[in-house]
């Protein structure tokens, strides 16, 4: 009885085997996949973001002594400060810096220090900011424009821009700013991501055509380049532009920038994922 119990367990415990294995898939000879990341990167969440900033203009308005029924003008998409709400009760002044006569460098260093005060409303951190123009305007108006530089690649399209205009005794006039928020969370999704179309495939794309596109009005453009017209393919750049297929997204593409100087458009941008042109300028 005791042999026949224990042969009986034996026999179970081969067909238990025999069934584990039948539904055990075997291994993967490449190893175990990787999950592949979304794209294009998508910036969501902007009703969460314009909660913030609102609050972040109340207190800065509390901070300035503003009206408290300030209403603040955000942009779409990146919920940045658009602009300076018209006749303010009490001047915004930039932080002051150096003698009664500022130096150019006086200048910046008090831009610098406005910058980091504002930073929740301009949305990009201040190491991410270059200055690329100050001037002095004929009206009187002091102007300083910043371009954002928050990834590995250049950033294109219609965002990433931070304008200060001011006067000589430090009253801001307007602050502008479409920079684009949570940038290094960003670029962690998009350092993910490898381009499957190489720059040669790019040059072939474009010198087939004929090129369909959308130009920076949002009018759809189509470009035939006739065989002798010169193509460069410059770099691989972030380009972001708002999403067709989700409300209130914005998209970041990693796309080829490539210059046509005899071209009516200069500039086009082709997807390094998608193998298509998604802007012109």
């Amino acid at each position: 009885m005791g042999k026949q119990c224990l042969s009986s367990g034996l026999l179970l415990v081969i067909m238990l085997g025999s069934g584990a294995c039948s539904v055990l898939q075997p291994p993967d000879a490449n190893g175990p996949r990787s999950k592949v990341p979304a794209y294009p990167v998508l910036l969501l969440d902007e009703a969460t973001r314009r909660q913030e900033s609102s609050v972040v203009w109340h207190q800065l308005a509390q901070r300035y002594g503003l009206a408290d029924k300030t209403q603040v003008d955000l942009e779409p998409f990146t919920a940045t400060l658009h602009s300076l709400p018209p006749n303010l009760s009490v001047p915004v002044f930039l932080p002051k810096v150096g003698g009664p006569v500022q130096t150019e460098e006086d200048v910046r260093e008090s831009l610098r220090r406005f910058i980091v005060d504002w930073r929740p409303l301009i949305g990009a951190e201040p190491a991410q900011l270059s200055l690329i123009e100050r001037t002095d305007e004929p009206t009187g108006a002091r102007l300083a424009r910043y371009e954002q530089k928050p990834f590995r690649y250049p950033l294109r399209g219609a965002y990433g821009h931070l304008l200060i205009r001011f006067t000589s005794d430090r009253r801001v006039l307007d602050l502008s700013s479409n920079c684009i928020p949570n940038a290094d969370r960003l670029q962690t999704s998009l350092a993910g991501i490898t381009p499957k179309v190489t720059s040669e495939d790019a040059l072939s794309h474009v010198k087939s055509g004929p090129i369909a596109f959308t130009d920076p009005s949002g009018k759809p453009q189509n470009l035939t380049l006739s065989a002798n017209d010169p193509v460069s393919v410059r770099q691989l750049v972030v380009y972001a532009l708002p999403s067709k297929g989700q409300e209130n997204a914005l998209e970041l593409h990693l796309a080829w920038e490539i210059e046509i100087p005899n071209s009516s458009f200069k500039t086009l941008y082709l997807d390094a994922m998608e193998d298509r042109v998604i802007a012109g300028g």
